[in-house]
């Protein structure tokens, strides 16, 4: 195998139909599926990836039976394929925007806790700037929204960077911690006391998202903490609007992040309980892809994020 190549001869020798294809394999599983979506015989699919490793100096699979699957470095040049697609991706919807007379769009994706504050004063100031702008926000888990991110369906993210994601491929900047309250519905029967243990709500049922999100984990910490065990018959959601809606109704236990829990409870829909949770939330912060280039407005956007 040939030792890979200075990245202008890479570049020159690499083409467009080589990256269709390896993420075809990836979607199908199988050279034969890949090369038949592609309109390819399976012979000539085959030599495009000899001629790919061969550039790379690299085997990207092994023979497994009468299959074939990823080498460790085959499984690399699949994830930079992937975002190579993302930015294509965000590079037609962008020029989309610009042919229908917009000044582009810039893509977010965010947990809650920002919603009400950080994420809303920087879209009123990404909006001032550019007046003609299209901006999509979508509200979600960090895991979800880093898939998206990956995939090139955002432009910037606004959550935690965990384990598995802290790699070259991201920029983390942080912005705060999230500040969590106990929320009750306004009648609920410890609605009116000034202090209320943690304790005292485990005789209540509870509303909890779902398990493995950081909101959980730490509640799980204080469960274990009190050596009491997580409540059961719980409610596993991460919807505030489902969360609001059954504390409403019910003497139900619910977990939001402060910043959404002001807001409702400055509009009298729901109460936060004086009940101190001692852990603490990671911090959270926007995320970019180092290999995909911002667009002026997505630039703008992220300075205005931490102009505080």
């Amino acid at each position: 195998m040939a030792t890979s190549l200075p990245i202008p001869q890479l570049l020159n020798r690499l083409r467009m139909r080589q990256v269709a294809l390896i993420l075809a394999v990836g979607e199908h599983g199988t050279l034969r599926k890949a090369s038949a979506e592609l309109g390819m015989t399976q012979p000539a699919a085959t030599k495009m990836i000899h001629e790919l490793e061969s550039a790379l100096g690299q085997k990207l699979f092994e023979r497994v039976g009468r299959g074939q699957k990823l080498t460790p470095a085959g499984a690399s040049v699949m994830r930079y394929f992937s975002g190579v697609r993302g930015s294509f991706e965000s590079m037609t919807r962008e020029l989309a925007e610009l042919k229908l007379g917009s000044a582009g769009r810039v893509s977010v994706g965010s947990i809650m806790a920002p919603s009400p504050t950080l994420l809303t004063q920087a879209i009123i100031a990404l909006k001032k700037a550019y007046p003609l702008l299209s901006v999509g926000v979508t509200l979600d888990t960090s895991d979800r929204l880093f898939e998206l991110l990956r995939e090139g369906t955002l432009d910037v993210v606004i959550g935690r960077i965990r384990d598995a994601h802290r790699t070259e491929d991201y920029t983390f900047k942080a912005l705060e911690n999230e500040a969590l309250a106990v929320v009750v519905g306004v009648h609920h029967p410890l609605g009116e006391r000034k202090t209320v243990k943690f304790s005292a709500l485990l005789d209540y049922p509870w509303i909890l998202q779902p398990t493995d999100s950081p909101m959980r984990e730490v509640l799980e910490h204080e469960f274990r903490m009190l050596q009491a065990a997580s409540p059961k018959g719980i409610i596993e959601t991460a919807s505030v609007l489902t969360t609001t809606h059954l504390i409403a109704e019910t003497d139900m236990i619910g977990v939001l992040p402060k910043s959404i829990a002001d807001t409702y409870a400055k509009h009298g829909l729901l109460k936060i309980l004086p009940c101190l949770i001692q852990h603490k939330m990671e911090e959270f912060g926007s995320v970019t892809r180092k290999d995909r280039p911002l667009s002026e407005a997505a630039a703008y956007f992220l300075d205005a994020l931490h102009l505080r």
